[in-house]
């Protein structure tokens, strides 16, 4: 039987700014729309369009191809730096009142 590896937490949160590093939308900006820890991937608005068939429902009575995003792994994508806008890795430390916060590592800015 396999065993499910363990991956580190995901750094990237909801309403994230990102650019995609790698893959067939690399270079895409996008807005991070939502985050799936256990499986270490990410929703990118705009980002990973797939087509996918429809049936008529409420919402879309008419049916047919829908074309919407996929989500895409968590390391094919870089957060945006909130001071450059220049793609970034993140840290994390511990201010002075004792919270702990998401930093830029390339302008040492503090996200959230």
């Amino acid at each position: 039987m396999k065993k499910k590896q363990a991956h580190k937490k995901l750094r990237i949160k909801k309403d994230d700014t990102v650019i995609v590093i790698s893959g067939k939308d690399k270079g895409e900006k996008g807005r991070v729309l939502h985050t799936y820890p256990r499986e270490h991937r990410v929703l990118v608005e705009g980002v990973n369009m797939v087509k996918k068939h429809a049936q008529p429902s409420q919402d879309n009575p008419q049916g047919g191809i829908v074309t919407q995003e996929a989500p895409i792994h968590a390391s094919n994508v870089m957060l945006i730096d909130p001071k450059t806008g220049a793609p970034t890795r993140i840290g994390f430390k511990t201010l002075d009142n004792g919270k702990k916060v998401r930093f830029a590592r390339k302008s040492g800015e503090v996200i959230d």
